[in-house]
């Protein structure tokens, strides 16, 4: 999937669009996608300036926005449909690395369940096959 149908399954936009592309999707199971960091980002500008760094917590959102597609077309559906995803929660997150401009974070999700809408993935990034970032997510589709 290119920018243009990733913007028709995620709400965001820029700022907060945080998913580039998706290069691997098997619905029902799992997704392969990836950002490209930018120095021209402009969270850069304060994390850090001397020695910038991708924000954790924006690393995280990247890992559950991948989880969000992968989930929205899986049911076939769009934020135009009047579904949304919420991203309600976190286990398990471990940061391994910094992830910094020039980096291209790979975005990986893959569903664990689904129950009452709930959906629940395990979320990872890697940054060169090197582990950036993994955690269990949990979204509520409303």
């Amino acid at each position: 999937m290119e920018i243009d149908e990733i913007r028709k399954y995620l709400p965001h936009r820029y700022p907060f669009l945080l998913v580039d592309r998706v290069v691997e999707i098997s619905l029902g199971e799992s997704i392969v996608a990836y950002k490209n960091l930018s120095i021209n980002e402009s969270f850069f500008n304060g994390h850090f300036p001397e020695k910038p760094v991708f924000p954790g917590v924006l690393l995280l959102e990247a890992m559950a926005q991948a989880a969000g597609i992968l989930g929205f077309k899986t049911q076939d559906k769009t934020p135009a449909d009047g579904s949304m995803y919420y991203f309600v929660g976190a286990d398990n997150l471990r940061f391994k690395r910094p992830c910094v401009p020039g980096d291209r974070v790979m975005l990986r999700a893959s569903i664990v369940s689904d129950r009452r809408g709930i959906w629940k993935f395990d979320v990872s990034s890697d940054v060169d096959g090197e582990l950036a970032a993994s955690a269990t997510i949990l979204c509520a589709d409303r």
